[in-house]
């Protein structure tokens, strides 16, 4: 008996050890293909402020949470099922896709740019500031809409990180991606558009004004530099993307090779990174603006035709 006993125990120490294991393996699977995808997750902290920018502060976080929520929707039942059906019969597809998500996320970091700079897109800014508020259910489905697609990169580059993986251990780590990045991602952009209340309630208390004025100052900088950061991180990603397929799968080798040839130079590390994400964002900013241009000639051919 105490034998059998043992034996028990011993297969539960076993049992419990393998478990533990596959915990910290799936820890640090989620690590990393979290940082693969942080370019995409900044953009989507970036993205989502201007959804409640017009919106009154008693209805900023109550509007975030149903946000949150519809992100996860999109990740865990819509794309985690669909992106697993994917690498178990077409694994193939999986780079292609990628290629057609950096392309749009080039496309938009491009949008950006040209309408930043052209006299229509601050026009556009003035009445932006200035318009009536929305109904709160057509900004929900519109942060929802754009989440999805953010959401959709986030999840295959995650998948392409673990895809020779098991069934179980690839949809362990992309549930678990999918909550740490919608719960860090929506976390901080409820943090960032309660700063200027919780700097305004500093003023009112009397407690640290100057930092209460400090933060109220200082809000809207901090959010255009999030804006510049995110549209930095699209093109990068996205080129990226696009010069990781090209090399893959069509057999283009040159802008891969030219990237691996320019870390080497300077020998990896920090410098590497640095170099391979500016030439990535190089690349980014090509493909964006080519895309763009398609866009555009294609937007004014249609009128022509009607």
């Amino acid at each position: 008996m105490a034998g059998g006993l043992l034996a028990l125990l011993d297969d539960v120490a076993l049992i419990a050890r393998t478990a533990a294991a596959s915990v910290d393996d799936v820890a640090g699977m989620t690590a990393k293909t979290s940082t693969k995808a942080a370019g995409v997750v900044i953009d989507d902290a970036a993205v989502t402020p201007q959804y409640v920018a017009d919106v009154t502060p008693a209805r900023e976080l109550p509007m975030i949470w149903r946000i949150t929520k519809g992100s996860l929707r999109n990740k865990l039942l819509i794309i985690l099922p669909i992106a697993l059906v994917l690498n178990a019969v077409a694994p193939w597809a999986l780079v292609p896709i990628l290629m057609v998500g950096g392309a749009y996320l080039c496309f938009e970091g491009a949008e950006k740019i040209a309408h930043k700079f052209s006299s229509s897109g601050h026009e556009e800014e003035k009445r932006a500031v200035n318009k009536t508020p929305q109904d709160e259910d057509s900004l929900v489905k519109g942060a929802i809409t754009t989440d999805l697609i953010l959401s959709a990169e986030i999840m295959i580059i995650s998948l392409d990180e673990v895809k020779d993986q098991s069934v179980f251990m690839e949809a362990a780590v992309l549930i678990a991606v999918g909550i740490f990045i919608t719960v860090a991602v929506y976390g901080a952009v409820a943090l960032l558009v309660k700063i200027d209340d919780i700097g305004h309630g500093m003023i009112r208390r009397g407690h640290t004004p100057r930092l209460g004025r400090g933060l109220v100052k200082g809000m809207p900088y901090v959010l255009s530099t999030i804006g510049v950061v995110g549209t930095v991180a699209m093109l990068w990603v996205g080129g990226h993307l696009i010069v990781r397929g090209l090399h893959e799968v069509f057999g283009w080798h040159w802008p891969h090779d030219l990237i691996e040839h320019g870390v080497e130079a300077v020998g990896g590390g920090a410098a590497g990174w640095f170099v391979d994400t500016g030439l990535s964002l190089v690349a980014g900013l090509i493909v964006g603006f080519l895309v763009l241009g398609a866009v555009s000639l294609a937007k004014k051919a249609v009128p022509a035709k009607a």
